[in-house]
């Protein structure tokens, strides 16, 4: 059994730690870690631009919000990409990987221990000397580094930060996977609406052509407007294609979205029945709190924090104590016949690395200060975000209500062209005008609700999707 020790000059080595404390005590001033100015309260807003809800609570993978929509399939899809999603699998894997990280730095903490046992045999190849037979040994040693320094915890905390922030890493796709869902899907059913809307129209244009080409037949109408509504007629199909088209990609989004290789078929066949859900903005201090992106950033900063005191202590000296106990013979029924103890203590302080330990604290101290940054500017881009949604939800409150006045009109006209129509004062080309006229009203009524319901998907992101920091 052998045990090394390390030997150093006793008052030399007071000396040193003396001068070596001083220096590690005398850490620089850390980086100024105020946050920005944050508004009293959110922008003012058209009362009914936000429909007024319950203030948001956590949900942590409750889906309430979502299912006021008021949609079972839109349901269903939420369900089937938490639970197939490879973007929420990979956050999971992430996850445990930065639990096992964590076990890992805690390791430190503790002692030691590791048990060993070798036999061996030798014999002479040549000469007298008699050594040969058969040796046998065992041993159990352990070993501890004292933390005086909190090197080791510092270690332990950071990686622990860093297992809080890739949670709230998962907690930050999870939300924008649900988001990008629900956000599609309302896409792809507002596609597959007006899709139907542009068959009318493309029907519509088609019964005008035909009345324009008996009218050039009979002499009331020239080969210029023949060919006037017959190039409106190709490009009412040409919208109605490109509508189909962008219908099918978003189908094929759904499937990505929800890990599968198949476009996901869509069969509500409008938003009729889709409500606007309630949104309760709270106030702007509580937005820290509701977004998972801005908690894993300042988990991120804690972690750096710690990672500028291990770099701290490891310029500092450290202590590390041993045990162990072993015995040995050329009989195994009698190897611990002759037990043998170790103790040892081992002080080592650093005197010379060319400065790669300064440049550590140095680095340490950077990343800090590049992560105050990015904490700082998450905390920004969250106040933009919200005040964006908010902006977009009455810009959407308002278009809507100018058009539902077109819409209104255009519904008028149509009334009143098929009035004078069975009278006889209009001509069929009037009436189907009037009813191309429609069909386009009610392809932007269509296109603004679903605008209105993205921005209402958006705006419930923005404010953290019922999450909340526990």
């Amino acid at each position: 059994m052998s045990v090394r020790y390390r030997i150093v000059s006793c008052g030399g080595l007071a000396a040193l730690a003396g001068l070596l404390l001083l220096a590690g005590c005398a850490a620089t001033p850390a980086a100024d870690s105020s946050l920005p100015e944050l508004p009293g309260q959110w922008k003012s807003v058209a009362a009914e631009a936000v429909v007024a809800g319950a203030p948001l609570a956590p949900s942590h993978g409750a889906l309430d919000w979502w299912r006021g929509l008021g949609s079972a399939e839109l349901d269903a899809l939420l369900v089937r990409a938490l639970d197939q999603s490879h973007d929420i699998a990979a956050a999971t894997a992430r996850v445990r990987q930065a639990q096992a990280s964590a076990r890992i730095a805690g390791a430190a903490l503790l002692p030691e221990m590791a048990a060993s046992m070798d036999a061996g045999r030798q014999g002479r190849l040549g000469g007298r000397a008699f050594v040969e037979g058969s040796t046998y040994a065992a041993r159990l040693s352990a070993s501890y580094e004292v933390d005086f320094w909190g090197g080791n915890r510092a270690m332990r905390d950071s990686a622990l930060d860093e297992l809080a922030a890739t949670r709230f890493d998962g907690e930050t796709v999870r939300l924008a996977l649900l988001a990008g869902t629900a956000s599609t899907w309302v896409q792809a059913v507002a596609l597959s609406e007006r899709s139907s809307i542009a068959e009318r129209n493309v029907r519509s244009a088609q019964e005008i052509l035909a009345v324009v080409r008996a009218q050039y037949e009979a002499g009331a109408a020239t080969e210029l407007d023949v060919a006037q509504q017959g190039a409106l007629l190709y490009s009412q199909q040409r919208g109605l294609e490109a509508l189909r088209q962008q219908a099918g990609q978003a189908r094929v989004a759904l499937a990505l979205l929800t890990g599968q290789a198949m476009d996901v078929p869509v069969t509500t066949p409008n938003l009729e029945g889709i409500s606007l859900p309630a949104i309760n903005t709270g106030i702007p201090s509580d937005l820290l709190l509701r977004r998972p992106d801005v908690a894993s950033a300042e988990a991120r900063l804690a972690a750096s924090d710690a990672d500028v005191r291990a770099a701290r202590a490891a310029m500092l000296p450290s202590l590390v104590l041993s045990a162990g106990i072993g015995a040995g013979g050329t009989n195994p029924a009698g190897i611990f016949d002759n037990p043998l103890y170790s103790l040892a203590a081992g002080l080592t302080a650093p005197i010379f690395n060319a400065g790669r330990l300064e440049a550590g604290h140095d680095l340490a101290r950077a990343q800090r200060e590049e992560r105050l940054a990015g904490y700082r500017q998450a905390i920004v881009a969250a106040f933009a975000d919200v005040q964006a949604g908010l902006e977009a939800m009455q810009g959407m409150q308002a278009q809507r209500k100018a058009q539902d006045q077109e819409l209104a009109q255009a519904q008028l006209a149509l009334r009143l062209a098929e009035a004078r129509h069975r009278e006889g004062a209009e001509t069929m080309l009037t009436l189907l005008d009037a009813q191309r006229t429609l069909y386009a009203a009610q392809d932007t009524a269509v296109l603004l609700k679903a605008l209105h319901l993205q921005a209402a998907i958006d705006l419930y992101r923005a404010l953290g999707g019922g999450w909340a920091s526990e």
